[in-house]
């Protein structure tokens, strides 16, 4: 019965790590708060704090993600949805805030061929190929 089941798109990471240089001094108040329990780790502040501070923003962020029809969350261009597109004659403009991901088994060709600009706020995932041939379309 498993050799029937099939990946109909690849797993994705949720995440994606983030490099941040911080002052010794801030670095010791976080530290003291994990120590104390407010936080289970530096990770887990550094995520509440980033939080924190997007919703405090939030309805400038709504309008913003409104206002420049941004698709939230994540979007996966499958090699169907962009022959979709090219065959119809309606390229596709990727706007997205989150994860955009372009399937695997799309070629360079078609990824010209079916996409007239990206522009992702968080992370972008396709092949090398692919990310080489849109590069003077990716914002």
């Amino acid at each position: 019965m498993a050799d029937n089941v099939r990946e109909l798109r690849p797993k994705l990471p949720d995440s994606e790590k983030l490099t941040v240089n911080l002052g010794f001094v801030d670095l010791g108040h976080i530290d003291l708060m994990v120590r104390d329990g407010f936080y289970a780790n530096r990770a887990d502040f550094i995520r509440t704090a980033v939080r924190n501070q997007i919703e405090r923003q939030g309805e400038a962020v709504k309008q913003s993600v409104s206002r420049k029809q941004l698709r939230l969350g994540m979007s996966y261009y499958s090699r169907q949805t962009l022959e979709a597109a090219r065959d119809a004659g309606t390229p596709i403009h990727i706007q997205v805030l989150g994860l955009a991901s372009i399937g695997l088994d799309v070629t360079p060709e078609l990824a010209r061929a079916a996409i007239a600009s990206v522009e992702v706020l968080g992370a972008f995932q396709a092949s090398p190929a692919v990310k080489a041939a849109l590069a003077d379309r990716i914002a």
